[in-house]
């Protein structure tokens, strides 16, 4: 069998946990408002339409900061047509996903949603369209207490307190073409500063997010960063950071693979911003916010009939059914992100319901977990105090997109009293022994050990299988003079919470 090991270093942080790593994404697109969070009729609706029973998996899901309303959607959204009377709202056409948009659900109603899961508002504003009056206008609303205009409309509609938003993002990718309005990184380097600089002039404290690349194959990738940056680097907080990974040609070997481009990509972005930041003279350290990454077969999308010469209400979009392999992809990402969570401070698993989600729903009927809903709400749960980066040795396998890489990945969390251990193991053919040196955690016990795998690493939750995948007990992990030693099956991802 092959083994590996893996010593923690308790002095190794790599930053106290900020609970926006593990943030989400509702964008109106698909069924992700409409018949995924918001559907009056349902059984478990509550007064404003919302699924209760969408609510209950949010929260078991444990994400935290909510990036609303897009996404490509936010690039032609109009604030003011989703306030008000619900039944003055006027519909229009989205052209991001050539659909209908009822305006049924809109920022006020949206808000009370997130006091439901216990998750922040993280609200993008329109630079596609529209511009600097159009973003103040939405944060006088949303966050002056009373006694203008717009916070008094606000009350009139129903919401007597302000919603109170720290972060937003300065419009959406947009150096995308598909982006309604998109623009060169020069363009919109400057809308963005000139809106950031307007937005903190009405508050100093938000924390704004500046467009990054839509991908790192973009053929502007850094160039677009750097340009964007010299514009607005005094005026932000953090860059935007944007990926989606998919199994490619049946190469399994590479997709397991996948968290070695996302550390290229962050590490790239970090380098970048740090330049900037050293060419003009500035001792602030700009933050990188991952709203957007996830599994996305998009390849498959491309030649579907999801877009079509039709104008529906809330279409079956991108509604991608995930297997174990997926999930265990998933979960090596997010441990990629832990293990850089020094400057990635925020991130969205994009998106929350139905649309390339972790939870899915029938109309009228049930909700249920995707395969990749469960490490992600694990190591939501578990991962407490501080991020150690470990030391692994293990041995590699050949990929052909990243040649050689490591057959298990990891990364651990301290808190007081406490630990917990996250692990993935690539190989599709061994069991991997592993052995972890915790003798200075001062732990003793296992108290949870869970794995994510199965025989068939094709295996999926499908509306007529909603069990078909779930955790397994991760057997015959043991802690023996100081040495916590597990065995990791094939192709799995596996979590241990120890004391």
């Amino acid at each position: 069998m092959t083994k590996a090991r893996i010593s923690i270093d308790r002095t190794a942080v790599v930053a106290p946990i900020d609970r926006r790593i593990f943030g989400s994404f509702v964008e109106h697109l698909g069924r992700c408002v409409y018949d995924g969070i918001y559907e009056p009729g349902h059984p478990t609706a509550n007064e404003d339409g919302f699924r209760l029973d969408v609510v209950d998996l949010v929260r078991e899901l444990g994400s935290t900061t909510i990036r609303y309303p897009g996404g490509n959607f936010v690039s032609g959204f109009r604030w003011e047509d989703s306030v008000g009377p619900r039944d003055k709202r006027p519909v229009r056409r989205d052209l991001a996903w050539h659909s209908l948009e009822t305006n049924q659900v809109g920022v006020d109603e949206f808000s009370r949603w997130l006091k439901l899961t216990g998750s922040e508002l993280m609200m993008a504003v329109n630079l596609g369209t529209r511009g600097i009056e159009a973003a103040l206008d939405l944060l006088e609303y949303c966050n002056h207490p009373s006694g203008t205009a717009l916070s008094d409309q606000r009350i009139a509609n129903g919401t007597v307190e302000p919603h109170d938003i720290r972060m937003w993002c300065l419009g959406n990718e947009m150096d995308g073409p598909w982006q309604t309005g998109y623009m060169t990184a020069d363009d919109y380097g400057k809308i963005a500063a000139r809106t950031a600089q307007a937005m903190k002039a009405a508050d100093r404290t938000l924390e704004l997010v500046v467009c990054g690349s839509s991908g790192s194959g973009m053929p502007t990738f850094g160039d677009w960063e750097r340009t964007v940056l010299e514009h607005t680097y005094e005026h932000v907080d953090f860059i935007s950071c944007h990926a989606y990974y998919q199994e490619r040609g049946g190469d399994l070997a590479s997709y397991l693979a996948s968290s070695i481009d996302m550390q290229y990509f962050i590490e790239t972005v970090v380098a970048t911003a740090d330049h900037v930041g050293h060419k003009l003279k500035s001792s602030k350290k700009i933050k990188l916010s991952f709203d957007e990454w996830n599994i996305w077969y998009l390849d498959e999308h491309r030649e579907s009939d999801e877009v079509n010469d039709e104008w529906r209400y809330a279409p079956r979009q991108l509604e991608d059914v995930y297997s174990v392999a997926d999930a265990v992809v998933l979960g090596n990402l997010l441990i990629t992100l832990l293990k850089n969570h020094d400057r990635v401070a925020s991130a969205s698993l994009a998106q929350l319901v139905n649309v390339i989600a972790p939870i899915m729903t029938e109309p009228g009927g049930d909700a249920w977990r995707q395969t990749t809903f469960f490490p992600f709400s694990i190591t939501s749960r578990l991962a407490k105090g501080e991020v150690i980066a470990p030391r692994i040795e293990v041995g590699t396998y050949d990929t052909a997109v990243y040649g050689q890489a490591p057959l298990v990945d990891s990364v651990v969390t301290v808190d007081e009293g406490s630990a917990a251990v996250f692990l993935v193991n690539r190989s599709q053919t061994e069991s991997i022994e592993v052995s972890i040196a915790v003798d200075g955690l001062g732990i003793t016990t296992i108290d949870e050990a869970v794995t994510l795998w199965d025989d068939d690493v094709y295996a999926k939750n499908t509306l007529a299988e909603q069990d078909r995948v779930g955790l397994k007990a991760l057997e015959g992990a043991v802690i023996r003079d100081g040495v916590l030693t597990v065995t990791l099956p094939p192709v799995s991802w596996s979590a241990l919470s120890l004391s």
